[in-house]
């Protein structure tokens, strides 16, 4: 299993420029093709505005052309990146809400990169919710990337998160082509007594088998976390103490109604990562 197509959403967030770059660095260590993606929204809008047609107002000719040059600026952007860097790559122009547009070409592609959710931002561009919709709905893995920081490389120390569950299994699954290509991977578990029925006679021990016949160099870390710590908080310190550059987890939740359910892992990680992140549910 390789990347041979990577998508990225392109936006005009102040931290593109740094999911373009990883992206791009990615795409380039494993002879990937690269698709930057953005979206109008106008889909959204145009059904809006029918269901209310007697009373609702269209969008003017102004607005649309404001907001198709938005999107036109952010592939802009994303496509001088890429040209000087050398990648291989694509522009994709979608009246799709980004949300729904994404979902959508997740489905043609290895690996889906976004930026983590920045709070400070607003803006008519803004998507709380769109990491956690796309790990959850995407059917794809996710790389999210955190909005503090610069990352330049996530190949030389991964720190892998197994609780011997599907979605862990799923992301250790999906992460292997940067697995085999980081120079050290630690797989850690925590209190592996707590869900003992998920795992062997030695926890961890068997999924790092499987890596080691995948190529990937591993070393097992049984952690204990007392009870009551906030295991993502515990996740993020030992990534720090390792110098990790990139954390698998699994993605854990489901949607209610509207609202997005998140695991207290994920959530924390999410809102707290300070590395860039591969999830899958």
């Amino acid at each position: 299993m390789s990347y041979k197509n990577i998508l990225v959403h392109a936006d005009l967030s102040p931290h593109a420029a740094q999911r373009y770059a990883l992206a791009s660095q990615v795409a380039l260590s494993h002879g990937a093709h690269l698709v930057g993606a953005a979206f109008t929204g106008m889909a959204v809008e145009v059904y809006r505005n029918a269901a209310f047609a007697y009373g609702g107002v269209l969008l003017t000719q102004e607005e649309i052309e404001a907001i198709t040059s938005r999107a036109e600026q952010a592939l802009a952007s994303f496509i001088a990146q890429a040209d000087a860097a050398g990648n291989s790559h694509e522009r994709r122009l979608s009246d799709d809400d980004a949300e729904t547009g994404l979902v959508l070409q997740a489905r043609y592609t290895d690996l889906l990169v976004l930026s983590q959710n920045d709070p400070s931002l607003n803006g008519p561009d803004l998507l709380r919710t769109l990491p956690e919709h796309l790990a959850l709905h995407g059917g794809r893995p996710v790389l999210l990337v955190p909005y503090a920081g610069r990352y330049s490389h996530i190949d030389q120390h991964a720190l892998v998160a197994w609780d011997g569950s599907r979605a862990a299994t799923r992301a250790v699954t999906d992460a292997l082509p940067l697995l085999r290509q980081s120079k050290r991977v630690t797989l850690a578990v925590f209190n592996p007594q707590v869900n003992d029925g998920a795992h062997g006679e030695q926890p961890g021990a068997d999924i790092a088998l499987y890596l080691a016949r995948h190529g990937v160099k591993v070393e097992v870390a049984q952690q204990h976390a007392p009870s009551g710590l906030d295991i993502g908080n515990a996740l993020l310190s030992l990534a720090a103490d390792i110098g990790a550059d990139l954390l698998v987890m699994g993605a854990y939740g489901h949607q209610r109604w509207r609202e997005i359910v998140l695991g207290g892992v994920t959530r924390r990680v999410l809102q707290s990562m300070t590395l860039p992140v591969l999830m899958a549910h």
